[in-house]
C-alpha cells in the first residue's frame, strides 16, 4: 500500500473543491473597515467565486480529496 496523500491545511482552510471539480475561494477585504463599502459591494464580496484557471493546478495538488 501507498502512503495517504496529504493536504495542505494553509490550503484547505482557504479553498473548497465543488462535486465537478472546480475549487471555489473567497473575497478579500471583508474582515474589518467594513463602514466605509457600501452594503452592496459587501454583499457581493460575501459570494464564493470560482478559483483563477492559472492557479487551478496548484491549488489541486495542495487539496489532494
Amino acid at each position: 500500500m501507498g502512503k495517504k496523500g496529504k493536504s495542505r491545511n494553509a490550503a484547505a482552510k482557504r479553498f473548497k473543491k465543488t462535486s465537478t471539480g472546480k475549487i471555489m475561494r473567497r473575497h478579500g477585504s471583508v474582515g474589518h473597515l467594513l463602514t466605509k463599502k457600501s452594503r452592496r459591494r459587501k454583499r457581493r464580496l460575501g459570494v464564493l467565486e470560482v478559483a483563477s484557471s492559472a492557479d487551478t493546478k496548484a491549488l489541486s495538488a495542495m487539496l489532494p480529496s
